[in-house]
C-alpha cells in the first residue's frame, strides 16, 4: 500500500471514530420505558475495532515518514514539520493583515486607530510563505504516492 492510501484510510478512520462517538452519545441515556437507538455495547465494540485499525495505521505512517528521505538533509518527518511551521506562520500573518485592514478601524469614533505595521511588506511576506508552503506541500504529496507504507 502506498503512503498516500494509508493517509486516506487514516482520515476515514478518524471520521468513523467521530461518528461512533456521536452515536454513543445518542445512545448513552434513555427515558424509562424506551429503548436506546443503538446498543452501546455493540458501538463500543465497533469503536474499539476502528481505533485499533487507526492506531496501526498511525504507527505505520509515522514509521514510514521517519524512515523516508525527503531530500539531501531532511526526512519526510522533517518536511512535514517544516510545512506545519509555514502554515502556522502564514496563519499568523493573515490574521495580522485582517486585523490591520479592518474597515471598522476608520469608522466614526472619538478614538482614532492607526495601523502599527506596513501592510504591503507583511502581505508580501505572507504571499512568499504561502508559495513556499504550496511548493513543499506539492513535493510531499507527490512523494506520498510513490512511497510504500512501512509495515
Amino acid at each position: 500500500m502506498k503512503l498516500a492510501e494509508a493517509l486516506i484510510l487514516r482520515a476515514d478512520a478518524q471520521k468513523r471514530i467521530q461518528q461512533l462517538r456521536e452515536r454513543l452519545s445518542r445512545s448513552a441515556r434513555v427515558q424509562e420505558g424506551d429503548t436506546t437507538p443503538e446498543d452501546p455495547q455493540d458501538l463500543l465494540a465497533e469503536v474499539s475495532h476502528v481505533i485499533n485499525d487507526w492506531q496501526t495505521l498511525v504507527k505505520q505512517i509515522n514509521r514510514t515518514n521517519a524512515l523516508t528521505p525527503f531530500d539531501d538533509t531532511r526526512t519526510l518527518t522533517d518536511a512535514l514539520a517544516d510545512r506545519e511551521a509555514l502554515a502556522t506562520e502564514h496563519s499568523i500573518m493573515t490574521n495580522l493583515l485582517a486585523q490591520g485592514t479592518n474597515q471598522n478601524m476608520n469608522a466614526y469614533s472619538p478614538i482614532k486607530y492607526f495601523r502599527a505595521f506596513d501592510v504591503a511588506s507583511v502581505q508580501k511576506r505572507a504571499d512568499d510563505v504561502a508559495r513556499r508552503f504550496r511548493d513543499l506541500d506539492s513535493r510531499i504529496q507527490a512523494l506520498n504516492w510513490n512511497i510504500d507504507l512501512t509495515e
